[in-house]
């Protein structure tokens, strides 16, 4: 399925004296350096607690330090303190010179207040306050996890790289409710949020902090190392239209563009000035969830029946194009190369696509034609995509469709609502996480039943949380092993969501850059020449 046309660098020159892209309305200081970059898509939302969004993950990690830190070995590493573990109890000291943006220093109830925001959101988050027995702050320096049985896992629950990562704020701003955004960013991070440049729907803007204190030893890898600095701004431009995407980048106006179109590819690969490269190895399973709090999407039944609907190879190509080095078209729900990878149920996906069928399975279900709200992003390339597909796979179902086309900010805004579709809710939606978001039960948001507590969606599976407290308590990795393929099994009963395959999302940027990190848009280490 193509999407667009190959453009032709003659036909894309001409956009750039048609840019106009935003030039801060301050004066810069002599000799400043700018990084200016081109993000997947607007930062509608500040909280990376709130939302699992990625654009508000990576303002996250731009804005706010943890606690461990990922390697590119997905090993956790300390980062703003050092753990010590004694059977039941975690110890972590934090380090000295830790400052907020307001001048205030980084204080252990501050830590603490953190995590027990974060830990009523985040998946990994909720698992590590059911295993705690008492956190507190015996002194401004001291975090103290007491544990209900040993939990060796709690560094890397603290220094996760996907979604929902936990930011370190101020205490006065993590006692917010954990389901209404913070918008007031007091980060303690390298870099400061400039409010006062925001320009919804256009432009962000970083700035160095200089109060922040870099971890002193250890090599940037990933989001662990030392977090120095080399810029004195970074400023996002939000671009939809990928013409003007790609002229701003071939003509220097922009140094780094996140998420280049798969269709741009080719043009960019022949630009000598340019480097293309896919930062994150674990690729982006994607999916569409369902809202299970009204019908017809609250009946496992018409879940399962779409299954016989799905072909993944029509999303993957749709979204990446046929180059079958840039996708996978056969992904369950735990991704390949995971340690719980498997083919348990895989077989509902393989085979001829039988529309006939997939009908009469959902007329059994009892699928009476109720009208459904599909959302699809338009500002966001693979999600537009993969959202155009499967709203005609839907109707051609026999589904009634209602399509709601518009930018993902809206997207993550609507998504939250827990109205009913034809007052302000919505059916199905589309979106991808990082491979790494799903390789265990610990952080993967689709395969939770925690109802309310839940991911968008909200499925209730008491069941599968059962096999997520008994992957935790397994004794070595081969039980683990089967605990996920029955994890798996459920899921293809349950349908939590329809899995839609995974890509390869390659990132762009001038060959100036230096020392760009790998995982996700790091924007510490980088340089320019």
């Amino acid at each position: 399925m193509k999407r667009r046309s190959f453009l032709q660098a003659s036909a894309i020159a001409p956009v750039i004296g048609s840019l106009g892209l935003a030039r801060p309305n301050i004066a810069r200081a002599a000799g400043s350096k700018v990084l200016k970059f081109i993000p997947q898509g607007d930062l509608a939302v500040l909280d990376p607690v709130w939302t699992t969004a990625y654009v508000t993950r990576n303002h996250g990690m731009t804005v706010f330090d943890t606690l461990f830190a990922t390697d590119s070995k997905f090993a956790p590493q300390p980062q703003m303190c050092d753990g010590v573990m004694n059977d039941k109890e975690w110890k972590l000291t934090l380090r000295d010179g830790l400052k907020f943006h307001d001048g205030t220093p980084v204080l252990a109830r501050d830590c603490v207040a953190s995590i027990q925001r974060w830990g009523k959101r985040d998946a990994f988050g909720q698992a590590v306050m059911a295993y705690t027995d008492e956190l507190s702050a015996p002194d401004d320096k001291t975090i103290l996890f007491k544990m209900k049985r040993p939990f060796p896992l709690l560094p890397a629950a603290l220094g996760k790289v996907g979604v929902s990562m936990l930011p370190i704020m101020p205490e006065r701003l993590a006692k917010t409710d954990a389901f209404t955004q913070i918008t007031e960013m007091v980060g303690s991070g390298p870099f400061r949020f400039k409010a006062d440049e925001r320009v919804p729907g256009a432009k962000v803007v970083y700035e160095k902090f200089d109060g922040y204190v870099p971890r002193p030893s250890g090599t940037p890898d990933w989001t662990a190392g030392p977090k120095i600095a080399k810029f004195d701004r970074i400023e996002w431009n939000v671009i939809p239209d990928a013409a003007t995407a790609i002229a701003a980048l071939q003509s220097g106006e922009v140094d780094w563009w996140e998420q280049p179109t798969f269709d741009l590819l080719p043009i960019l690969r022949k630009n000598g000035n340019i480097a293309i490269e896919t930062l994150d190895p674990t690729g982006y399973p994607s999916l569409m969830r369902f809202n299970q709090l009204f019908p017809p999407f609250d009946n496992p039944a018409i879940r399962r029946a779409l299954l016989g609907a799905v072909d993944q190879s029509d999303y993957m190509t749709a979204v990446a194009g046929d180059d079958p080095k840039m996708w996978n078209g056969k992904v369950g729900f735990f991704p390949p190369g995971s340690p719980l990878e498997s083919n348990v149920g895989m077989s509902v996906l393989e085979g001829k696509r039988d529309m006939d069928k997939v009908k009469k399975d959902l007329a059994a279900a009892g699928y009476k034609g109720e009208k459904i709200v599909v959302m699809v992003a338009t500002d966001f390339p693979v999600l537009t995509a993969m959202g155009q597909v499967g709203a005609d796979m839907l109707k051609r179902a026999g589904m009634n469709v209602d399509l709601q086309e518009t930018d993902w900010g809206s997207v993550v805004q609507r998504r939250a609502s827990r109205n009913a579709p034809d007052k302000g809710g919505w059916s199905v939606f589309f979106t991808s996480f990082t491979g790494v978001d799903q390789y265990s039960p610990a952080s993967h948001l689709g395969l939770r039943g925690n109802g309310l507590n839940g991911w968008f969606g909200w499925s209730t599976d008491d069941k599968m949380e059962a096999l997520r407290t008994a992957w935790f308590e397994a004794p070595d990795a081969a039980a683990q092993k089967k605990i996920g393929e029955d994890m798996q099994a459920l899921a293809f009963q349950d349908v939590p969501y329809l899995p839609l395959g995974e890509y390869f999302q390659p990132t762009a940027y001038s060959k100036k850059l230096t020392g760009v990190l790998k995982g996700l848009p790091i924007f510490w280490n980088c340089d320019k020449a």
